[in-house]
């Protein structure tokens, strides 16, 4: 008789085995995962709401049966008919441990809310949006010349501003003659022509002149954060930019993962779709309220996506992207009512453009990424990499782009790390490693402090100190390389190899303890063996991708890289070297483009020149297939070394030597790889 079941967190990862009865809150609490109490577990509080997953999780290895948890009870229902609860939810201090389970914490119950760090890039436009206000002066009605008063709007129209070829919906002439009356035959029309429309469309009209905004949405919907940007059409200025979690995180945490899902578990794309057109609507309203205007001033919504969410926003089963050779529904450009994708939180005539995808895996955001950063005009060879959990990478010159896509995983934002966890205050975010002592310092999000910092205890005292988020686990790996604690084959060293005693032996590997909190009952933060390998593992991805493009290209260096996406934003370049990341190049020559994907879909927004271009752009680009290029195992393989087995790093040699210890745990005497010494 089996007497405990698995429990797994999403989105942190954490996972661990517990007795039957266990209460869902105490096993987040043994495994520290984020999951808020107020009350003690008394079912007062509210603060410990989970969502559980059901079906089959094939990423995981688990089936949840709809037993899982105990019934609901007696208390949840009190709660929820006294003060109201998403349904599906439960609370973890009532919900017990009945059998294996994946279990989803939801941002509003997580005690570190995450930091989106998707904020707006400045960049100049030329203004030419698909979605305008006109005002107008209609003819009054004519018994001698009759027509009707959506003719004299057209005449009006095509005489003061050139447009012709007009059409209204029911709802707009339904309100057409009120507006003109009480606007004394003076009135202001928002209309839409979008890149696919044969007509010009009338999205709302108002009596006389308007002075109220019109806005629009970018949205760069990830497989991990939502993030957009709310803009003004007339001027393109952001004026806010939001981010919430992919509530679909708890389905998987990659892609292949979702699509597993879906294959698995009949309506599992259906599911997945609610799910995220729901966090779109609240998004569109909280965005709405922080820049203090009406949700339903958004008339337009510009998506970049991947390609499976690209799939699961418009409804379309991923499950042909799951497998060779990996066929997109459609890879054009789309344009469709908002009102199609369920998205009512905006008006009601808003209009929705979504990117064209490039092909297989490399998806609109990708497109967006190259709208933004153009490559295809670069006079130098730039490699571009938008990291995620699905890495896209761009290579080229005015000449030629190439494209692919790389399955990284969710280690670099923390996921499958032992202290991992997404970018929230109190997680570690810097690291320095001290060569000659192996002491460490960091900072922690929230604090411009470094540990060693007089004062860092009392500005991270309301935080803490909770784990450690992507760019910190980077920084750690690549100084433990720096400062001889790891080798070049990615094994830790022992206290005796090292010299230092913050190597903690974990059976027949070894740890470096970053932090200790237990003496203030917080956590011990290492870096494992485990978090060394799921870092290789991603890494090695990345490079593999960018080595295969290279190779396409005929050329075995670049002249700029260019490091996109939130996370690439805070991704230091001489740490992404040392850990061989991205091929080698001087570091003056390694920049940051911040939320590239995000500053595409504003170009298009407010652009529908750009529309264009970006559409004949995606057929000139090459998009090779990593999962068939024989060669991409061999490049992986060869980038599993820190930095790399083979490749000689030239530009790294000239700023960092790396030393060359040997933990060879049999004791061979290899030599950890003599090849790649510097300097």
């Amino acid at each position: 008789m089996i007497d405990d079941a698995l429990v797994i967190f999403t989105p942190s990862g954490k996972r661990g085995r517990f007795a039957l009865g266990t209460p869902v809150l105490t096993a987040a609490r043994a495994l520290g995962v984020d999951l808020d109490s107020v009350c003690g577990g008394r079912g007062i509080c509210s603060k410990c709401q989970i969502s559980p997953g059901y079906g089959e999780f094939a990423k995981h290895g688990v089936t949840v049966a709809a037993d899982a948890l105990s019934p609901w009870n007696s208390v949840e229902e009190r709660y929820k008919s006294i003060r109201g609860m998403i349904d599906g939810r439960r609370l973890g201090c009532q919900a017990q441990v009945m059998g294996d389970v994946v279990i989803d914490v939801p941002p509003e119950s997580q005690v570190h809310k995450q930091v989106i760090r998707k904020s707006a890039t400045m960049r100049d436009m030329v203004m030419d949006p698909a979605t305008r206000l006109l005002y107008l002066e209609v003819d009054e009605p004519d018994m001698e010349e009759p027509s009707g008063d959506f003719e004299r709007l057209c005449k009006a129209l095509a005489d003061q501003w050139q447009v012709s070829d007009i059409a209204a919906d029911l709802p707009i002439l339904r309100r057409l003659q009120p507006a003109l009356r009480k606007g004394g035959w003076k009135v202001t029309v928002a209309l839409h022509k979008g890149n696919h429309d044969a007509r010009h469309r009338v999205l709302d009209i108002w009596p006389g002149y308007h002075e109220g905004g019109l806005y629009g949405l970018a949205v760069d919907l990830g497989s991990t954060t939502i993030a957009a940007h709310l803009c003004d059409l007339a001027d393109g200025t952001v004026l806010a930019s939001a981010g919430v979690m992919n509530p679909q995180i708890r389905f998987g945490e990659d892609l292949m993962s979702r699509v597993s899902y879906a294959m698995m578990n009949p309506g599992g794309d259906v599911e997945m779709t609610r799910a995220v057109r729901a966090a779109i609507n609240d998004l569109a309203v909280s965005i709405a309220s922080e820049a203090g205007v009406a949700a339903t001033a958004i008339y337009e919504i510009v998506f970049v996506c991947n390609p499976v969410m690209h799939h699961l926003l418009l409804g379309i089963d991923p499950v042909e992207l799951g497998q060779a050779p990996f066929a997109l529904a459609t890879s054009g450009s789309i344009s469709l009512d908002a009102s199609d994708l369920d998205l009512a939180a905006v008006n009601l005539a808003a209009r929705v453009y979504v990117l064209p995808c490039i092909a297989g895996h490399v998806g609109a955001d990708c497109a967006a990424v190259a709208l933004a950063e153009e490559p295809d005009k670069s006079k130098d060879m730039v490699l571009i990499v938008d990291v995620g959990t699905n890495a896209e990478l761009l290579l080229g010159n005015e000449s030629r782009v190439l494209a692919c896509s790389s399955p990284t995983g969710p280690a670099f934002e923390g996921a499958q790390i032992s202290s991992g966890q997404r970018a929230a205050p109190g997680a570690i975010e810097r690291v320095e490693i001290d060569p000659a002592t192996k002491e460490p310092r960091f900072k922690v999000i929230g604090s411009d402090l470094w540990s060693t910092d007089p004062g860092f205890a009392e500005a991270t005292a309301a935080s803490g100190i909770t784990g450690i988020c992507g760019s910190g686990i980077i920084e750690a790996v690549a100084e433990m390389r720096m400062a001889g604690l790891v080798d070049a084959r990615g094994l830790i060293g022992s206290a005796e190899q090292t010299g230092s005693a913050r190597m903690q032996a974990e059976g027949r590997t070894h740890a470096y303890l970053l932090h200790d909190g237990s003496a203030e009952n917080g956590p011990r933060i290492l870096v494992t063996q485990g978090d060394i390998r799921a870092i290789q593992l991603a890494k090695s991805a990345l490079y593999a991708g960018a080595r295969l493009l290279m190779d396409e290209m005929g050329i075995d260096q670049v002249d700029r890289v260019v490091l996109a996406g939130a996370f690439g934003a805070h991704i230091s370049p001489k740490h992404a070297m040392v850990l061989g990341m991205i091929p080698d190049a001087p570091l003056s020559h390694v920049f940051s483009a911040g939320n590239a994907a995000g500053t595409g879909a504003r170009i298009a927004l407010c652009s529908r020149a750009a529309r264009d271009a970006i559409e004949a752009t995606v057929t000139r680009i090459h998009k090779v297939e990593t999962a068939i290029e024989p060669r991409f195992q061999e490049h992986f393989v060869a980038a599993n070394a820190i930095p790399h087995a083979t490749a000689p790093f030239p530009e790294l040699a000239k700023i960092v030597t790396l030393p060359e210890p040997s933990f060879n745990t049999h004791g061979s005497g290899d030599d950890g790889g003599r090849k790649r010494r510097r300097g």
